[in-house]
């Protein structure tokens, strides 16, 4: 006997038995998906991230960081290095302000010291 035929006959039986009907949300519709205002074809995606525990808002943010770090970088005026890294220092404390929410533990500055010193031996 296959799985899926099994899985059926237990579900059928406990059906027939009434084990269903004392269940919490008996008979009311179903909650709205979260994730209906996302394509189909990657719903199943997003619910994966979502199961691990990654947000769409946290890679946004995470985006943002790269994007002015890479700005830092490649800018030559020290005025505008300055804004840049008070807006890096902004969104990197909102970005470890939002893991610290999912009780996920951050050091940047020892991440940051790290990242240094891969960049440095990878492109120097």
């Amino acid at each position: 006997m296959d799985f899926m035929r099994m899985t059926e006959d237990k579900i059928r039986k406990a059906y027939e038995e009434g084990q269903f009907e004392n269940l919490p949300g008996y008979g009311k519709p179903l909650p709205k998906d979260p994730l209906s205002g996302v394509p189909e074809d990657l719903r199943m995606a997003y619910r994966i991230l979502q199961n691990a525990g990654f947000s769409p808002e946290e890679a946004n943010l995470k985006k943002e960081l790269l994007s002015i770090e890479d700005l830092i970088k490649q800018s030559e005026n020290e005025m505008e290095k300055e804004g840049l890294q008070k807006k890096l220092s902004e969104k990197l404390l909102a970005y470890n302000q939002m893991l610290s929410k999912k009780r996920i533990k951050t050091n940047s500055a020892i991440f940051k010291n790290y990242q240094d010193k891969i960049e440095k031996k990878l492109f120097d």
